[in-house]
This record gives C-alpha cells, structure tokens and sequence, in this order.
C-alpha cells in the first residue's frame, strides 16, 4: 500500500470538506493508493493533524469493513441535509452517530487532539482556521455565546 497526503487549495476538495480521503489502484504494480488530501492552511501543523485524522480514519474504516463509497455517500447526504438547515452550523457528519464511521472517526478525531497537544496547537484557533475555509464547521469549536 502507498500513502499520499497532499494539501491542496480548499476549492479543489471532492465536495465542501476540509479533509479527503480516497482509494486508487495502481493498474500497473496492482497496489492500491490511500489519497488524502487536506485544504491549505498557514500552519503545517494544521495540515498535518487534518492529514493524521483522515490517514486514521480511512485505514480504521478499511478495517472495519466500512467502504469509502459509503463514508462519501454518507458526507455527501449531510452536506445536502446541512445546506437545508436539517443540522446545526458546529455539526460535522462523522460526528453524528448515524456515520458509518462514527467510531472510526471519533478514535481519528481523539489521535488528533494528542498530537495537537504535543504540537502546542490550540484547539480553538485551529478548530477557527479549519472552519474559515468550510461553509460548513468542522471539528468541534466552540461556539461563542450569545
């Protein structure tokens, strides 16, 4: 198996979404691919614990038998149900327990949060630059009171 990760201008993504992974298969050697593929940030620590999450993500799902056709099927739905107002704005579609993923990614978004521990990265500026990219927020920030 090979592994690229690459960051890539936000507007590049599949579809509205900060981190991506996929699966490619190399038709000549016959391995397979995981692409991922995370949207450009200023701090590469950032792009570096998007990066980590979807690695964690993709591979854990592959394990569980969970395929990338439906971890995209499922994101795209949400993405629709978002934009229709059928989620609140701090939602991200892993983190609802109807995911196929959501273990998976709750497990990615945990391996995340220690690396951003040990990297010095505060949660809430990089959860505020993940989402300043997306019309839709993603990893958990905090909403400010009203």
């Amino acid at each position: 198996m090979n592994i690229s990760i690459k960051s890539i201008p936000h507007d590049h993504q599949r579809y509205e979404t900060v981190g991506d992974w996929f699966y490619e298969k190399d038709n000549l050697t016959g391995l397979r691919t995981l692409n991922i593929r995370v949207s450009h940030m200023p701090d590469w620590r950032f792009i570096l614990l998007v990066g980590i999450h979807e690695l964690i993500e993709a591979e854990l799902c592959t394990y569980s038998g969970i395929s990338q056709d439906k971890v995209d099927a499922f994101d795209l739905q949400f993405e629709k149900d978002h934009t229709a107002g059928k989620h609140s704005p701090i939602e991200e579609p892993g983190d609802d327990v109807n995911a196929p993923y959501y273990q998976q990614h709750q497990i990615a978004t945990g391996i995340e949060r220690i690396m951003a521990a040990f990297l010095l990265v505060d949660w809430n500026e990089y959860a505020e630059t993940v989402e300043s990219l997306s019309k839709t927020p993603h990893y958990g920030a905090e909403v400010p009171p009203e």
